[in-house]
């Protein structure tokens, strides 16, 4: 089973999206808490990025350049697709956020509950 932390960034390999949600190879960021992600659980709960930085402005939305994503490009993080994916989507770890874009992330999802 893929081990995960919170606050890694992965590659992962997501089905055909159906209406707006999250799909094809795209990067997320595991918010899942630690706990769980040591757990028997098949599924992580993730966060999709996009490269489509007309979302940063969005609501729930974190802006991650490349340089702090680890990725080729700038990134959104977009909290309101917060999603529960099975580990063996996941293919290749990309690298771990710092504890202030995590953080912004987790503020986020906690808008996008009503928190």
């Amino acid at each position: 089973m893929v081990e995960v932390t919170q606050g890694e960034l992965w590659w992962a390999e997501l089905p055909m999206p159906g209406g707006s949600a999250a799909g094809f190879r795209r990067p997320v960021v595991v918010v899942q808490g630690n706990a769980l992600n040591r757990s028997r659980l098949p599924t992580v709960v993730c966060v999709p990025l996009t490269s489509n930085l007309t979302w940063a402005d969005a609501p729930g939305s974190t802006l991650l350049s490349a340089k702090v994503a680890g990725l080729p490009k700038a990134s959104v993080a977009n909290a309101s697709q917060l999603f529960a994916v099975h580990r063996a989507y996941l293919t290749q770890r990309i690298g771990k956020l710092a504890p202030k874009p995590l953080g912004q992330i987790l503020v986020n999802i906690d808008i996008v509950l009503g928190r």
